[in-house]
């Protein structure tokens, strides 16, 4: 099954929060994630820079770590949210007037806009979709061993019936999770992903496999 690209958030075991992001494609396979000091880009891979002039929402910030908050989403939106987290937003509102202000993308496919975040004071989890045909951002119930997750197309809405099983150790194991493991492992065409993933009070960020 092909759901486009995906965020989850979870709580591993231990307690330990992730906030984690997926692309999937089959226009666009031609990319990678990289690592930068407290976030994590989506660029096209070398030889196919010119990929960006064939559709603009391909290259963008994925991941951001500000104050005790991960934010993981699928484009610009990223930016934003956590410039207004940590302006003092709540991640609600961060969320919800900046996907508001995005909106969906304006491709072929009118693709949602998708956003994850995990809190390490309030020990909570969010995921937000914006849709052409609406919008919902939510807080998820998350418990030791157990994800959320939303996805561009099939998956796309924000309900707690979207859960799966999380067992993930460290940031490197999340990332593997959300390309091959469980339910993931049914949904196709993974491409890479990256996670925020707590660490002694702090979040790690690690890529994963690029297919």
């Amino acid at each position: 099954m092909y759901v486009g690209r995906i965020v989850a958030v979870g709580m591993n075991p231990k307690g330990k929060l992730a906030a984690i992001y997926r692309v999937s494609s089959r226009s666009f396979p031609n990319r990678k994630s990289i690592v930068r000091e407290n976030a994590a880009s989506i660029v096209p891979r070398e030889g196919h820079e010119t990929d960006i002039h064939k559709n603009p929402y391909i290259a963008y910030n994925c991941l951001k770590i500000v104050g005790s908050v991960a934010v993981a989403t699928n484009g610009s939106q990223t930016d934003p949210i956590a410039e207004k987290i940590a302006s003092g937003m709540s991640i609600r509102d961060a969320m919800i007037v900046s996907m508001m202000a995005l909106d969906y993308e304006k491709d072929d496919y009118n693709t949602p806009r998708i956003a994850s975040a995990v809190d390490l004071e309030t020990r909570t989890g969010w995921l937000g979709i914006v849709r052409h045909d609406g919008l919902n951002v939510r807080r998820l119930p998350l418990e030791p061993g157990n994800a959320f997750y939303v996805a561009t197309y099939e998956t796309n809405d924000v309900v707690p019936s979207q859960t799966e099983s999380f067992e993930a150790q460290n940031a490197d194991e999340a990332c593997n999770y959300i390309m091959e493991f469980g339910v993931f492992g049914t949904m196709t065409n993974a491409v890479s992903s990256v996670c925020a993933f707590e660490v002694d009070g702090e979040f790690e960020i690690a890529l994963g496999p690029e297919k």
